[in-house]
């Protein structure tokens, strides 16, 4: 991929990608090759751009829902949500490590950036 001109790899989230996260990042990283994914929380771990849902949040509002059930609403007359709160993630560390640079704008965006 790296050959063919690609700079970054856009990894689909999927239990599978997610519970292999830091191999896919590393392994990107050590071939050149950065990673924009799904998990906030991957950034961290070295991809250099990560959007997705604030999952803190959606675990909160699914406490919500466990205490509605135990109150005695059915499950099946909960409204189904989407999220609405997304955290984008940018990392500076791994952009610079592969010589990229990440324009203002998407800074100025970030919910976090770690340097």
């Amino acid at each position: 991929m790296k050959q063919d001109g690609a700079l970054t790899l856009i990894v689909q989230p999927s239990p599978f990608t997610y519970r292999h996260r830091n191999l896919l990042i590393d392994t990107a990283m050590a071939h050149g090759l950065g990673m924009i994914v799904g998990w906030p929380s991957a950034a961290k771990a070295g991809a250099v751009i990560a959007y997705g849902p604030d999952y803190p949040d959606l675990y909160r509002k699914a406490a919500s829902y466990v205490d509605r059930i135990l109150k005695g609403e059915k499950p099946a007359d909960l409204p189904v949500e989407e999220p609405t709160k997304f955290v984008l993630a940018v990392n500076l560390k791994s952009a610079k490590t592969l010589g990229l640079t990440m324009p203002p704008m998407l800074l100025v965006a970030a919910n976090e950036v770690i340097e």
